[in-house]
């Protein structure tokens, strides 16, 4: 198993901070709001109220109850408590999924580029993944035609992530139904939907694959509060699907890990079931993030990258394929990991090459921080970009 690339970006750019210098991370994929003030009483109050023992392996009734009301009035799924499980983080839910239904020799198909974690986790399973390469003239995301093309006797899931991580593209809702017109025919495919950057969306409301009629019970939506209610060191994810995989996943979860942190999960039931006044911090962060975009997309106009401006999330994914082969003061890049390592100890700015995703000619850069780093990081990228020759 690989070591996880955005967790060893940040690792050393921590440890590079420790000595001194002065590092501005865009690696890591983690808002760097605080967690709201709503939220955290609810911590206060379940610790003031001893809800402090074993809690139920698939979750609390209430907070499974919580998830349902989320998914019924916000995205129009109809889920029963029962169909619920709730992990530590959304990365823990897609790991007990995936075991649960990937034997050896299965496939799981899954768009490139990728999260780092999704290959890994489907060879851990013993499964195949199958990656199909999505270019960025089709702004990073599969066509039905690819799909179908990538699909054998032996597939087994299909993996979508909207909004995505590393690109920031989501699907319309014509674009899923074209891709359910085609998984319509296979019936022994699982769908699973990640979509943790749900509420990080600048062109509209958010789109389920699992709205669908012809394919909404082989859907498993992953979530969580990580992303959207800046609570990502909680450490509350779910997945909602069918009835088998939940009670599977509870099986397989109450052999690894039991039930998700008591006080943690109160404090998700609180985000979950706040007001809507409680709620407003949840578009007043989107609306930042959106700011934030613009900015860098206008300040990543650097002479010889292609930048896509992102519809959602929190990253930038420019092709760097133009200075790959270069020389940067006599030492020749040949990789995208090898011009973020290079940017980092020479610049200073931690980024993300693209190899972990399936596209090494990208390089991955979270514009989740404040506007000053953002501007004195991307100035340091250009003086970078223009000393490679």
């Amino acid at each position: 198993m690989q070591e996880s690339a955005t967790l060893k970006m940040t690792q050393i750019s921590r440890e590079l901070k420790n000595k001194g210098i002065d590092i501005i991370s865009l690696s890591i994929g983690e808002p760097d709001f605080n967690t709201p003030d709503f939220v955290k009483e609810a911590a206060i109050e379940a610790i003031n109220n001893n809800i402090t023992k074993y809690p139920p392996v698939a979750g609390y009734e209430s907070l499974q109850i919580a998830i349902c009301k989320k998914l019924k009035e916000e995205n129009n799924l109809s889920f029963d408590p029962k169909q619920i499980v709730v992990s530590t983080g959304a990365k823990h839910s897609l790991m007990n999924v995936i075991l649960s239904i990937v034997d050896r020799g299965d496939e799981v198909i899954i768009p490139a580029p990728y999260w780092v974690s999704y290959s890994e986790m489907v060879e851990f399973a013993e499964g195949t993944p199958v990656f199909v390469n999505c270019s960025s003239e089709q702004n990073f995301k599969i066509t039905p035609q690819q799909l179908k093309e990538a699909i054998t006797p032996y597939t087994r899931a299909f993996l979508l992530n909207s909004p995505s991580n590393p690109t920031g593209m989501l699907y319309t809702k014509n674009e899923l139904k074209a891709l359910t017109d085609i998984l319509e025919n296979y019936p022994n495919i699982t769908i699973i939907s990640d979509e943790i950057y749900e509420y990080i969306n600048f062109i509209g409301k958010h789109e389920s694959i699992a709205q669908f009629e012809n394919i909404k019970d082989r859907v498993v939506v992953i979530n969580g509060v990580s992303k959207g209610y800046a609570m990502t060191g909680w450490r509350i994810g779910y997945m909602a699907g069918p009835l088998y995989i939940a009670k599977a996943v509870t099986k397989l979860q109450g052999q690894f890990t039991s039930g998700a942190c008591s006080i943690a999960q109160k404090t998700a039931e609180a985000a979950l079931l706040g007001s809507e006044n409680e709620k407003k911090i949840i578009s007043k962060m989107t609306n930042t993030f959106k700011n934030r975009r613009d900015l860098v997309y206008s300040l990543l106009d650097i002479p010889g990258l292609n930048t896509k401006r992102p519809d959602g999330a929190f990253y930038f994914f420019p092709d760097i394929s133009n200075f790959l082969g270069k020389s940067y003061h006599g030492t020749i890049i040949n990789n995208s990991d090898e011009l973020a390592m290079s940017l980092l100890l020479n610049e200073h700015v931690a980024t993300v090459g693209g190899d972990a995703f399936g596209a090494p000619n990208c390089l991955r850069l979270s514009y989740a921080t404040d506007e000053q780093s953002l501007k004195t990081a991307l100035k340091r990228m250009r003086k970078y970009f223009s000393e490679i020759i």
